[in-house]
């Protein structure tokens, strides 16, 4: 297991490779069965050199972390021999060239535009927010708040997605399929851990999430990966009920380390009549010019 104080890009390359290659069904990769007794799942380390057509202690030096500069053609042999997902094989090149990836990316920003607030704000029949790369809360409006929790109330550093799902019994219990999201959570921030090695606030929060919850622990060291997508989520809402929506989310032009995360119901469902109710409900009697459903902080 890592250590939760370390920057978790250590070893990456190589416990990437160890963990993929456990996973990876042999005869999904095309090879026989040739009678011996696997002590261990997935593929052997000379069947991955076989497939990837390089020297097994080539493939033991990258596992072992003793080198990490590889060519770009036995980058796309190992990602083809491991079958890697788009997300995987992105992964898999970000953490070959680590320090580059580094130094290419800045500490992610908490600072809002006042006009995506102004946006935010406007957006009375879509609940959204906008979140930094490690999933923190940077903003929200008044949609968000009923639908996920009173952001407001929280402290700042506990107003972080991933930190909601796993340490927050009420946030957990949103989801209707909760294995399956807290599991696409990690995915995500292991894909960004990649990317950002030396961000020591990610870090502290993957030290927190594993000194914490055993779940969080056994998927962070399976070492999935994914990047940011359009999904459908389903919660259960104390208010509402059952409410299934899409979740998209856009690219900040001014800070590319952002995004905004907007909530939809399909037309004409059950789901887009329980979320005009949520909405209804939440609002308040009279709307004040001074009103802010986003971050309080922000006028300071």
């Amino acid at each position: 297991m890592e250590n939760p104080g370390t920057p978790p890009g250590g070893n990456e390359l190589g416990d990437f490779l160890r963990a993929r290659r456990a996973a990876l069904d042999p005869h999904r990769a095309g090879l026989p069965d040739d009678g011996r007794l696997r002590r261990v799942p997935g593929l052997r380390r000379e069947e991955l050199a076989q497939l990837a057509h390089v020297s097994i202690d080539y493939v033991v030096r990258l596992e072992q972390g003793r080198t990490r500069r590889v060519s770009r053609p036995v980058l796309d042999a190992l990602a083809d021999a491991l079958h890697l997902a788009p997300d995987e094989r992105a992964y898999l090149f970000t953490v070959a060239d680590v320090t580059q990836a580094a130094s290419a990316r800045r500490p992610a920003g908490r600072h809002v535009d006042p006009k995506l607030r102004r946006l935010l704000d406007g957006m009375h029949d879509i609940p959204a927010m906008v979140l930094n790369r490690r999933m923190d809360v940077l903003a929200w409006n008044r949609g968000a708040a009923a639908l996920l929790a009173d952001f407001a109330a929280l402290p700042a550093g506990e107003r972080n997605l991933i930190r909601l799902t796993f340490l927050d019994d009420a946030y957990r219990s949103l989801y209707a399929d909760w294995p399956r999201a807290a599991r696409e959570c990690v995915a995500v921030l292991r894909m960004e851990a990649g990317r950002t090695p030396d961000d020591r606030a990610l870090a502290a929060l993957v030290g927190e999430l594993t000194a914490r919850d055993a779940d969080f622990r056994t998927w962070w060291e399976s070492h999935q990966v994914r990047g940011p997508r359009q999904l459908t989520k389903t919660y259960r809402h104390p208010v509402v009920g059952t409410v299934t929506l899409d979740v998209q989310q856009f690219s900040v032009d001014a800070q590319p380390d952002q995004h905004l995360v907007a909530y939809t119901a399909p037309p004409d469902s059950p789901s887009e009549e329980a979320l005009r109710f949520l909405l209804q409900w939440s609002a308040p009697p009279t709307t004040r010019p001074d009103d802010h459903t986003t971050d309080p902080d922000h006028s300071r």
